[in-house]
């Protein structure tokens, strides 16, 4: 069977167990259960062929996504003990990042001794994430006053989970976590902003030495970056297991009725981050020139990844390997997406805009627009270095609550859909450092896209 029908055979098989599906949900016709299990089973074993055919890890991640969901909702005691699978591909992630960080950033800054550039980049990348991510924290503060999602909302009669205290976080606390102390321990604990901080000081250090001390390291350093690149396909090829193991916990555990619960608020938050997409970052690259077919298919393995694991981190390896296919330097990967990770958290900063302000709405606080704007600037601040840490905004949004004197049990109530909206604020993430990288390259007029057609997977 050729790419095309097996192609064919998935959308007749996809579209038979939509329509069975639409039918019994309205209550036009009673299709009996069996028959929408096994219809659900015949789409996904359409969808597989395809796979075979096609030969593509992002679309055999997105059949993982399907499989996952299905096996969530089917057999939900399976797939809560399938979490640890979705935990391995995670753990095997964040041992490549670190090492991967520290030698394209070094190579990066020491191999072409350009400190002047690497300073330009600096001013130019920063300057980018400040404008970006403040209009994603007024998006965010529109979106929740329009759509009022925590108003009206009762104080629970009890809750069920307990949440972290979490001590508020002072401006000390917040400079002195952008440096490290130990090197080791940083990369331990997967702090990006400080592996960062590290691996600049360190590639500046290097840059000003003479050259039979520097090319040495240098040597190391291009080395350990290749290996780490190599050792980032290995780990792939098991990204459809832990993917699709995400998504079948997700499922199993919350069920998918959760999308019913709290749909306003979960609404809120997604027209926001499309307004966000479409009305941000899609007229940036149109602007700039950035090649939206070829950007798209560069990003989709990447952002698909972040979407299930709810983690920028997943997804960052494969991200600088797909940007560097496209035609920006490596230089400049190494430098701005990193940077990005910590400072140009788009979607996070727009969903903790929305969450705070509907905290106080549930609480009943009547806040002015100058209370408002002190809260949502803070967030900016604190929000900086989560990305690699899946639900870790959540912790801040606990700080923050704490910080501002207001009540905690609004937070029990995002609680049950957080996941679901992380998964949206860190597919953002991604895309926003994606573009932002590409957009520093067109700036240093060191864009180069391929003339010929380049594979993402």
């Amino acid at each position: 069977m050729k790419l095309k029908q097996a192609g064919f055979t998935a959308l007749i098989t996809v579209t038979i167990a939509v329509i069975l599906l639409f039918l019994n949900h309205y209550n036009i016709s009673t299709v009996p259960p069996l028959v929408l299990v096994f219809s659900r089973w015949l789409a996904i074993a359409g969808l597989v062929l395809f796979g075979l055919k096609k030969k593509s890890l992002t679309a055999w991640i997105l059949i993982a996504m399907v499989v996952g969901a299905e096996i969530g909702h089917d057999y939900p005691d399976v797939a809560m003990k399938l979490q640890v699978l979705s935990k391995v591909f995670l753990k095997m992630i964040k041992t490549i990042v670190g090492p991967l960080l520290f030698a394209t950033l070094v190579y990066g800054i020491a191999g072409h001794a350009d400190l002047k550039q690497v300073g330009r980049m600096g001013w130019k990348s920063i300057l980018y994430f400040e404008v970006v991510t403040t209009i994603a924290l007024f998006i965010g503060l529109a979106a929740i006053n329009i759509s009022q999602a925590g108003a009206g909302i009762k104080i629970p009669p009890a809750q069920h989970e307990a949440l972290p205290d979490v001590p508020p976080q002072s401006t000390n606390d917040i400079i002195l976590h952008i440096f490290p102390e130990n090197i080791a321990k940083s990369v331990a604990d997967g702090q990006i902003l400080q592996i960062v901080v590290f691996s600049i000081i360190f590639g500046i250090g290097l840059a000003m030495v003479r050259e039979d001390k520097r090319l040495p390291m240098l040597h190391f350093a291009e080395s350990l970056a290749e290996v780490m690149f190599k050792f980032t396909n290995i780990v792939m090829y098991f990204a459809p297991i832990g993917v699709g193991a995400a998504i079948a916990y997700t499922v199993g555990h919350m069920g998918l009725g959760i999308l019913v619960n709290l749909f306003q608020l979960l609404a809120t938050l997604y027209v926001a981050l499309l307004v966000f997409l479409f009305g941000v970052l899609l007229p940036i690259g149109l602007i700039v020139g950035v090649p939206i077919k070829k950007f798209i298919a560069a990003i989709a393995g990447p952002v698909s990844i972040a979407f299930a694991t709810t983690s920028s981190e997943a997804a960052l390896p494969r991200a600088m390997e797909n940007l560097e296919k496209l035609g920006v330097p490596r230089k400049i990967v190494a430098f701005v997406m990193p940077t990005g990770y910590s400072f140009n958290l788009d979607g996070t900063t727009l969903y903790l805009a929305l969450a705070s302000i509907f905290v106080a709405q549930a609480a009943g606080m009547n806040l002015s627009l100058g209370h408002q704007l002190l809260i949502v600037f803070t967030l900016m601040l604190t929000s900086k270095g989560v990305a690699g840490v899946p639900r870790a905004s959540l912790v801040i949004l606990l700080g923050t609550a704490s910080s501002f004197g207001m009540p905690t049990w609004p937070i029990f109530i995002i609680l049950g859909i957080d996941e679901l909206m992380d998964m949206a604020r860190t597919s953002v993430n991604v895309i926003g450092n994606c573009l932002a990288t590409v957009v520093v390259a067109k700036w240093e007029k060191e864009f180069q896209p391929s003339e010929t057609e380049q594979s993402f997977d």
